[in-house]
């Protein structure tokens, strides 16, 4: 029924966009949560934020159900649907620390154990999670409790900035001078107020070597 539809989202992304009956269906639609079995109407394995984009206005123009996975930890499997698109930001993982800021640019798709092999060589850290293959969209998006957050709090404290695409597949830069509403709204509000491509979070001074905080 959206044989059209899909062949022009197939076109314009630059990342992989599986169908049920195509090989690797299976894997793309895996959640961490082995008890949910959904079946989505297609995963697109975003390339870019320009990928997330072309899904959102897919998910927008058609109707269809749109699910958003970073990690694929939720126990509540928040990032399959049925019958709808889920977009696996998992290629969106790049890391980049400014150790004289004391922030670091950390994309939608990346794990706590991604950023803390980039922060810690800077004795430095953003409080996390308790598990490195945890989502940092996931768990930060919606308070993030760790190992760090007697000394600094949740994850969602330390957000200072994002890149946002709107349900309007709008991008957008939030920080306290642009969007200060919605960085309000990023800081523990869930996930339902747009994608995050890319988090900018302030770092502290942690480590190398630490046990508790």
């Amino acid at each position: 029924m959206l044989d059209r539809e899909i062949d022009e989202l197939r076109a314009t992304v630059e990342g992989e966009l599986i169908l049920p009956a195509e090989p690797g269906y299976d894997r793309a639609r895996r959640v961490w949560n082995g008890l949910l079995d959904r079946r989505p109407l297609a995963v697109l394995r975003c390339a870019s934020t320009a990928d997330v984009v072309a899904g959102v206005a897919f998910a927008r123009d058609t109707g269809v159900p749109l699910a958003v996975r970073g990690g694929g930890h939720n126990v509540a499997g928040h990032g399959t649907v049925d019958d709808g698109l889920v977009l696996d930001l998992a290629a969106l993982d790049a890391v980049a620390v400014d150790p004289d800021a004391r922030t670091v640019d950390v994309g939608g798709g990346s794990t706590w154990g991604d950023v803390d092999a980039a922060t810690q060589p800077f004795a430095l850290a953003v409080p996390g999670g308790v598990f490195s293959r945890t989502g940092v969209a996931g768990l930060a998006l919606g308070g993030g409790y760790g190992w760090l957050r007697n000394a600094y709090g949740l994850s969602c404290a330390s957000i200072v900035g994002a890149q946002l695409v709107t349900a309007d597949a709008e991008v957008i830069e939030v920080d306290a001078q642009s969007h200060p509403d919605l960085l309000w709204a990023l800081r523990g509000g869930g996930g339902n107020v747009g994608v995050v491509t890319r988090f900018t979070f302030r770092l502290h001074a942690v480590g190398p070597e630490v046990y508790f905080l």
